[in-house]
């Protein structure tokens, strides 16, 4: 009973879920040489290791698409994600790699999807949105609203660390409140992009307007998963539930089914680390 006891203390419930079904990571660069993360099949290998040793079974790999740099169209992904899970057999790595996207926001996603261009998350009705770091452009209340007409779910990748969103948290809730979704990086949450945006991400957690964690990770250095670390945190700040609710969100992702979603509400406004 005494050993019983000590495991149950050191070991959550979610935990030990998630040593028995692990975890699932739907925004990740760990495609070689076709964006920012990943350069090179090592890399990618190296990424897919440290992936396995947080947990993860599986990984949506979501090269950034039309941001100014890269194009990482559907087809070419596709065929980039099938080589590299032939890769992970060879090295006998137990992770598997779904093909999705990251698209940086732009008047044309819903004919981009209806044309071929643009992926949904593992082909599924979930569509990754990037808003600038700078700025929202004035057109993105229409983009999102046509593409749920289109009846795709947007979801907006680390609304964290765009610097409107920082001033303006709200605009987030207005998102949100009109149906789109959101993703917070892992390594938000736990500080590593500094304490305010770790600030913005436990506002943004607490008031109902986070749907999915996920790492974002490009390397297995200056860019990491988190992913674990992450889940603990959330399970301090908010309980076992909210914790095991965005595991799951991952999951229904994954098979394109509805998420867990609650009423989003408003942040008070305050001073924030001299932002206001």
């Amino acid at each position: 009973m005494m050993k019983q006891q000590s495991l149950k203390k050191l070991i959550s419930h979610a935990e030990m879920r998630e040593r028995m079904n692990g975890l699932i990571d739907i925004h990740c660069h760990i495609l070689p040489g076709v964006d920012d993360g990943a350069e090179t099949e090592l890399d990618s290998l190296q990424m897919a290791e440290a992936a396995v040793e947080e947990g993860i079974h599986t990984i949506i790999a979501t090269p950034h698409h039309k941001n100014g740099r890269y194009e990482n169209d559907k087809q070419t992904i596709k065929k980039n994600v099938s080589n590299f899970n032939k890769l992970l057999d060879q090295n006998n790595l137990p992770l598997t790699v779904l093909a999705g996207q990251e698209t940086r926001l732009n008047g044309e996603m819903t004919d981009d999807i209806a044309n071929g261009e643009l992926l949904p998350l593992n082909e599924t009705k979930y569509v990754f949105v990037e808003f600038p770091t700078g700025h929202i452009p004035h057109y993105a209340k229409r983009v999102l609203f046509d593409m749920q007409m289109a009846a795709y779910k947007p979801i907006i990748v680390h609304p964290e660390r765009n610097r409107t969103l920082m001033k303006h948290p709200n605009l987030l809730y207005d998102f949100v409140r009109s149906g789109a979704l959101t993703q917070v990086t892992a390594a938000s949450y736990v500080g590593k992009f500094g304490k305010n945006v770790q600030k913005r991400s436990q506002q943004f957690m607490e008031a109902n307007l986070v749907h999915f964690i996920a790492s974002d990770a490009h390397n297995t250095t200056t860019r990491r998963f988190s992913m674990k670390e992450a889940c603990q945190q959330i399970e301090r700040d908010f309980g076992y539930e909210e914790r095991r609710l965005l595991i799951e969100n991952s999951q229904l992702l994954v098979e394109g089914k509805n998420i867990h979603i609650f009423e989003p509400k408003k942040i008070k406004p305050k001073a924030f680390f001299g932002l206001f």
